[in-house]
Order: C-alpha cells, then sequence, then structure tokens
C-alpha cells in the first residue's frame, strides 16, 4: 500500500471515527463539531492527495478501483473546502435553530451522522475509476441527502419525494447508460478494463460507436438529472427551498458539480468512440443552453429567496454544460466557473437562510433592508449575489467572459447572443431582487439588528476575497492545474 492510499484510508477512518462518536454523544453543541473535526481532517487529506500526487500525473489506486488526477482532484479540494466552511457556518445555524425550538436537539444527531456520510460518498465519486462505483456512490448520494432534507414540515417531506422519486427515475438513466458503455466494449481485449475509465479512454478506439453515442446520451439524461440540467432540473427548487441552508449550500456548492463530473468522465471517450465528430459535446451542449433559457424564464417570477437561488444554480451549471460543450478554452472557463460558482453560491444560501430566519420569511416582498437589520448578512448577499449575475471584477465574470470570447472567436454568433440574451436576463431580474433585500426600505419594526459571528465574518470575507483576487488574476499554478483538467475532459483519463 503506497502513500495515497494509506491517505484514502485514513480520510474514511475519520469518516467512520466521526460517524460513530455521535452515536454515543446527545449533546447538540459536540454533536455539531464533530462533522467541523472531520471535515477538517479531511481538508487536510485532499492537500496531501495535492502534494503526494503532482496534478499533471493520473495515479490509480486498489488495483484501479480508484483514480486522481488533475480533473478529480480539482473537485475534492473543492468538495472539502465547501464542506469545511460550511460546517463551521453550521455550529451557529443549528445551535440558533434548536434553541429557538424550530428544531428538535435530536436533529443534531442525525444532522451529523448523515453530514460525513453525505461527504464521504461525494469524495467516492470522484475517486471512482470503476464506472459501476461511480453510479453506485451517485445513487448513495441521493438517498443519504434525502434524509438531510427531510424534516416535519408538510412541504419539507413533499420536496423529499420529489426528490427521491426524480433522481431515482434519473439513476435508472445512467444505469442503462452503464450498462449501454460496458456493452459498447465489448469486443476489447480486457473483460475487466471494460469497466475503468482509464481503460476506456486508452482503448475508446475499439468501442461500438453508436452504442457508446446511445449510452452517452443515457448518462446525460440520467446524470443531468441529479446535477440539476435542464429539463430533468425539475427537483431542484422544491429540495432547495425546503433543505436546511447547510444542506442547500452544498447541494449547489458541490453536489450538482459531482453529478456533471460523472458526464465529464464519460464525455472524452463517447467523443474518441465517434473519432471526434463533436456529437456528443454537442448534446451537453444543447442542455446547457436549455438550463440557461429555463432559467432566464423562471428567475423573474420567483418569490422565494431560495427557490430563486435554485434557479440560479440551473443558470450556472448551464453555463459550465455550455463550456464543456464548446472544448478547448471553453472547459478551461468551465472549470473556472465551477469554482467560482460553488463559493459564490455557497455565500449566497449562507446569507439568504440567516436573512430568512432573522425576518421570519423566504418571501422576498417581505425582505428589506437586510444591509441594516442584519449587516453581515445582508451586506453578503448583495456582494455574493453580484458574483453570481457576473459583475467584474469576479471569478464568474472572468469564466463569462472568456466563454463569450470562444463563442466569438470561433464564429458560434447566434449561441453567443442568446447567451448574453440570457445571462442578461438573470443579471437584471436578480439585481431586482438583490437590492430589494439588501437595501429596500422596509418598516422599523422588522426586527432587531443582527452583525453575526466572527467567524463567520472570517469565511466571508476570505471567500469574497478569494473571488475578486481570481476576477483580476490567475496565478500560473492555478492556470496550469485548469489546463491539466481540461486535457483529462479532452482526452481522456489516461497513464
Amino acid at each position: 500500500m503506497n502513500l495515497i492510499e494509506i491517505t484514502v484510508v485514513l480520510i474514511y477512518a475519520f469518516f467512520a471515527g466521526g460517524t460513530a462518536s455521535c452515536f454515543r454523544s446527545k449533546n447538540p453543541a459536540k454533536l455539531l463539531l464533530v462533522p467541523v473535526i472531520s471535515s477538517s481532517a479531511v481538508f487536510l487529506g485532499g492537500i496531501a492527495f495535492l502534494i503526494e500526487t503532482r496534478p499533471e500525473n493520473t495515479v490509480l489506486l486498489f488495483g484501479g478501483t480508484l483514480i486522481i488526477d488533475s480533473l478529480s482532484l480539482l473537485h475534492i479540494l473543492l468538495v472539502n473546502t465547501i464542506f469545511l466552511i460550511t460546517s463551521i457556518y453550521t455550529t451557529g445555524y443549528f445551535r440558533e435553530k434548536i434553541k429557538c425550538g424550530a428544531l428538535k436537539a435530536s436533529y443534531a444527531k442525525r444532522f451529523s451522522i448523515l453530514w460525513q456520510t453525505f461527504q464521504a460518498v461525494l469524495l467516492l465519486v470522484l475517486l471512482s475509476n470503476n464506472i459501476g462505483l461511480m453510479w453506485i456512490s451517485l445513487e448513495a448520494t441521493t438517498i443519504v441527502s434525502a434524509f438531510l432534507i427531510i424534516s416535519d414540515a408538510e412541504l419539507s417531506i413533499e420536496a423529499t419525494w420529489k426528490y427521491l422519486l426524480i433522481c431515482s427515475v434519473g439513476i435508472v438513466f445512467a444505469f442503462f447508460g452503464t450498462m449501454l458503455t460496458v456493452a459498447a466494449a465489448r469486443g476489447m481485449q480486457s473483460s475487466e478494463g471494460v469497466y475503468l475509465f482509464s481503460y476506456l479512454s486508452a482503448n475508446a478506439d475499439e468501442i461500438d460507436p453508436r452504442l457508446m453515442l446511445l449510452a452517452f446520451i443515457l448518462v446525460v439524461v440520467g446524470f443531468g438529472t441529479k446535477a440539476g440540467l435542464s429539463p430533468m432540473h425539475t427537483w431542484l427548487p422544491d429540495a432547495h427551498s425546503q433543505a436546511p441552508t447547510p444542506v442547500s449550500a452544498v447541494f449547489s456548492g458541490v453536489m450538482l458539480n459531482c453529478a456533471l463530473f460523472c458526464i465529464m468522465r464519460y464525455l472524452p471517450i463517447t467523443e474518441a468512440a465517434l473519432d471526434f465528430d463533436g456529437q456528443a459535446r454537442s448534446i451537453v451542449l444543447l442542455c446547457g443552453f436549455m438550463s440557461l433559457i429555463f432559467a432566464a424564464v423562471f428567475i423573474p417570477i420567483q418569490s422565494d429567496v431560495k427557490r430563486m437561488l435554485a434557479y440560479c444554480s440551473v443558470e450556472h451549471i448551464g453555463i459550465i454544460a455550455i463550456g464543456l460543450g464548446l472544448g478547448g478554452l471553453g472547459i478551461f472557463a468551465a472549470l473556472l466557473h465551477t469554482v467560482g460558482h460553488s463559493l459564490s453560491k455557497v455565500l449566497a444560501f449562507f446569507s439568504a437562510g440567516s436573512i430568512a430566519d432573522h425576518f421570519g420569511t423566504r418571501e422576498m416582498k417581505d425582505i428589506q433592508c437586510a444591509s441594516h437589520k442584519v449587516p453581515l448578512w445582508g451586506n453578503t448577499f448583495f456582494l455574493s449575489c453580484l458574483v453570481l449575475m457576473g459583475v467584474a471584477p469576479s471569478a464568474v465574470f472572468m469564466s463569462e467572459f472568456l466563454l463569450a470570447k470562444e463563442l466569438f472567436f470561433t464564429g458560434k454568433y447566434i449561441i453567443l447572443a442568446f447567451f448574453l440574451l440570457g445571462t442578461l436576463a438573470v443579471f437584471f431580474s436578480m439585481l431586482r431582487y438583490t437590492m430589494l433585500i439588501s437595501f429596500g426600505k422596509g418598516p422599523k419594526e422588522q426586527g432587531v439588528e443582527s452583525r453575526g459571528r466572527r467567524v463567520d465574518t472570517v469565511i466571508v470575507i476570505t471567500c469574497l476575497l478569494l473571488l475578486l483576487f481570481l476576477g483580476l488574476w490567475i496565478p500560473a499554478p492555478l492556470s496550469n492545474f485548469l489546463k491539466d483538467a481540461v486535457s483529462i475532459i479532452e482526452k481522456g483519463a489516461t497513464l
């Protein structure tokens, strides 16, 4: 067993130990600290991956069952970062919820156990080199996360069932896509290799192109359902709006990315099997534009702040898919957009949830002057939404600018026009809501001023500075890291 495999074992040992410790405690404060400790250890494990494996290398683990390359490493670091900052936010969020009676003290135990399990299976999705293990892991995320959404509220139960039903249908499509991939590769010499992404990528010319195209369509429908791509996104607004704020943040910040990551693994294999004729990329591009259009149509008619942010997630997942469909610089922009969207969306959900709790409603017409009533979260909501709208300078602006540049210089002027119209429609709709919530003139009796915790302030400032920095300059190491990940999406995970 090498050092990297030992690190993987230690990470899952921390998850197991943290989960086991939750069964032995009844103190909510202590239970809520367990995910913070666990996610901190796992975050350090992700840094160890970065040190032990140079990003430009592809490393197979446990006989090829798991894989670490620049693409998976980028998503692993992002998942670990989002879970760490969300776990810290959670300690204050749930303590207040339990104190005011909005949640039972027993929820802390359920949350801590499921939270760590959720992160563990998400990481397994990203580490999987085996196509069957990836499918099983993503299905496990659906089951585990469903219990994070559900509460005693009737709307929460309805949203959970909708989430389970639609995502389960999607995962069935993904299952058939997985099986068809194996069938398409039946002519290969290695019977075991047909289950491994690395082997399929290296021998894609031996794959039946017609079967592989059909498999890819099913994979896009299946995993695209979990990613929130239109028109399979219908579970997303309900689940995001009814889930507790930390769960909504992680759903938008990393879970959607992990589902889209699965499509990224299949994309280069399908492209190579079809002799790079662009059919696979066109399918992803179409889903991306449908998502952008759906978001542009539905965001203006939302009244619930968390539903508005949920449709905003549909838009941004669509933008990432557009980048993947374009190829080249578009993929680079898509990966940069993944980072920018995750960090800004987590802050947006933190602030939206805290503001809604303060005002006692999620209805945007009843939330005004939040920057005065809850200064930290009111201003954070405004700034994070500006980033999500693509205002310069920010990481999201940089990625959208690169996408527009790629569309222009490749002569796709009609697609560029629709891209600009869609993003502008979302921009003006969100700007109206954001100004109303943060700076609208509400009645003075709407609650007392609340300043928030210092640790939350540190998280907010750190994330906003990082988003600003990436909008001004992309350091060479990060640029090279993203370029290595781009090559994986274009050529596949080959050794």
